[in-house]
């Protein structure tokens, strides 16, 4: 890494990776990897979003692992810096899944969560 790079927004699992590639190849239509980023939402102010991404939209951080690209929206970064996408199924539930140190708190149901930005972003 050069003086000017910076390190990846997020680390992704191989699981993520692997069903990212997964859903990629199911799409309905032409899609260049995966979207991730936040929405105000919940009792507790955010809730993460995952999409699919026709395009690389303007000022995206680009994660590729494995050959799949994650694009990480701009407006996410600060409260996405240091985490980890992770996908996971269990008996009753299957997602993906953040740990994410800037999460200050969680609602009861755990559809949303409270953060603090990064100071490194």
């Amino acid at each position: 890494m050069t003086a000017l790079e910076r390190p990846a927004p997020i680390t992704v699992t191989d699981a993520a990776v692997a069903r990212a590639a997964y859903l990629i190849g199911k799409a309905e239509h032409p899609v260049v990897g995966i979207r991730v980023g936040i929405e105000s939402k919940g009792c507790s102010g955010f809730a993460y979003k995952i999409e699919y991404a026709e395009e690389q939209g303007k000022f995206e951080d680009v994660v590729e692992e494995q050959g799949v690209k994650f694009f990480i929206d701009p407006m996410a970064v600060m409260y996405l810096l240091g985490s980890e996408l992770d996908y996971q199924e269990t008996k009753m539930e299957s997602g993906f899944v953040f740990t994410n140190p800037n999460e200050t708190g969680r609602c009861g149901c755990g559809e949303s969560f409270s953060a603090v930005p990064s100071e490194e972003a």
